[in-house]
């Protein structure tokens, strides 16, 4: 008797990906974090998911306002109405990409692009699959052929929307208009392209020219861009990379990367790195020099990735230590020495990373740049009461608001006459045309503590 032929594993096709990613974005519009959304996305579609929601979210405005133009009335259910912002964006990116004769690859490298009528098919076969959405699946496909039909008109029209140009909310591009008036365009445009992966060295355990020559028997195109620094050419995932499980380096940001360098921190010293999860600036003080290190942060869960980064990195040892509590709550925790130096990488809008978290800036209200600055505030009064005279203390956030940045800086100067500013390179902005030597947007003040 023939053996009976197994059934085969359904693959994952684009209308899949659709829904997952719809869901994905009706989550963000919900208020919820795309991090936590796609951790519940099963892992055969998360990859894909993510890619699309991404583009999505970089799309968001321009969706929003055709979407406003070709539907008089959606229809009152959030699923759907995610899937036809999903559906617009990746239409709109496949049109985009058909009329482009000679398609730059680098303008298009991270870009998730299908053909014209794959999107609207998929599209379609996506709401089908939803008892909930099967009823509007005429109206989906309505839509999609009509932006097709009419689509320079639509965007013409579209293009008289700020929201839709930019794809950042009204009140986020009046913020950067007013801060910064010759640079917000540009700004809001380096937004919306992904950032590199850039590497930090581990020298405790490699160097520069290791990663370099085993970057490059691997076939990964690879630059280093200055200090320990290397970025890749082309994103992958970290299992992917030669030396990620030795703990041979970590992905950080160029920007963040440097306040390891900043903060004076000598061997023997006792350091303070406030507000520590994940772990990247912690692992970076201790690649440094040996020191007594206190890494401190409010939530547990993320406490965990500091203890989980330092033991890949070797770096885990009896001088350091890691507790959970509220770093404006300096009782709580602080044992009454004092720090030769405190790392004060204070929580903020994260307005500087929106190019990797492209989910941020439909998160974030106008309201949150004040309620972050007050809470820096506290957090950074407590933190200078435990800096030795003749310490420092590194302020630092991944923000490109001037309220988290500069005008905090200058007003804990004036509040702290013991505080003196010394160099340092204040406000990063995201503005550089090389991809590759390219970084977030990042502020950071030095203090030293008068003896």
């Amino acid at each position: 008797m023939p053996d009976t032929p197994s059934k085969p594993t359904r693959t994952s096709t684009l209308s899949d990906t659709i829904l997952a990613s719809a869901q994905n974005v009706q989550a963000v519009l919900a208020g919820r974090s795309l991090s936590d959304s796609l951790a519940a996305t099963p892992a055969s579609l998360r990859a894909s998911a993510q890619s699309v929601a991404f583009h999505v979210m970089r799309r968001l405005g321009i969706a929003r306002a055709v979407k406003q133009i070709l539907v008089r009335r959606t229809p009152p259910n959030p699923g759907f109405d995610a899937l036809l912002l999903v559906s617009l964006a990746l239409l709109d990116t496949a049109l985009e990409y058909a009329d482009d004769a000679a398609p730059d690859p680098a303008k298009w490298r991270h870009i998730p692009v299908y053909a014209v009528h794959t999107v609207v098919d998929q599209a379609v076969k996506a709401a089908d699959s939803q008892h909930r959405m099967r009823t509007y699946k005429a109206l989906l496909n309505g839509v999609l052929r009509g932006f097709i039909r009419e689509r320079s008109a639509i965007l013409a029209q579209a293009g008289e929307n700020p929201e839709a140009v930019f794809n950042h909310p009204a009140w986020w591009i009046d913020q950067l208009r007013r801060s910064y008036p010759d640079q917000w365009q540009a700004l809001l445009h380096s937004a919306n392209v992904p950032g590199p992966m850039t590497l930090r060295v581990n020298q405790r355990r490699s160097s520069v020219p290791q990663i370099l020559a085993s970057l490059a028997e691997a076939g990964i195109p690879a630059v280093h861009v200055r200090d320990e620094a290397i970025a890749l050419l082309t994103p992958r995932p970290v299992h992917e990379v030669p030396g990620f499980e030795q703990g041979w380096w970590s992905v950080q940001d160029l920007a963040a990367q440097q306040a390891g360098l900043l903060l004076p921190v000598q061997p023997g010293m006792r350091v303070l790195d406030a507000c520590a999860a994940p772990g990247g600036k912690t692992a970076h003080l201790l690649e440094r020099a040996d020191v007594e290190l206190l890494a401190l942060d409010a939530d547990q869960g993320r406490l965990e990735r500091v203890t989980q980064n330092l033991d890949r990195l070797g770096l885990n040892s009896k001088s350091v230590s890691l507790c959970c509590a509220d770093a404006a709550d300096v009782p709580s925790w602080w044992d009454g020495r004092p720090f030769d130096a405190v790392l004060a990488d204070v929580p903020c809008t994260a307005s500087g990373v929106v190019r990797r978290h492209p989910d941020i800036r439909w998160l974030r209200r106008s309201a949150d740049i004040a309620k972050t600055a007050a809470l820096q505030r506290s957090i950074v009064d407590a933190l200078w009461t435990t800096v030795k005279p003749g310490g420092h203390m590194l302020y630092a956030t991944c923000s490109i608001f001037p309220q988290e940045g500069e005008q905090q800086a200058k007003k804990f100067a004036t509040r702290h006459s013991d505080a003196i500013r010394l160099a340092a390179p204040g406000q990063l902005l995201p503005l550089a045309d090389d991809q590759a030597v390219s970084h977030d947007g990042f502020f950071y003040a030095l203090f030293a503590k008068t003896a």
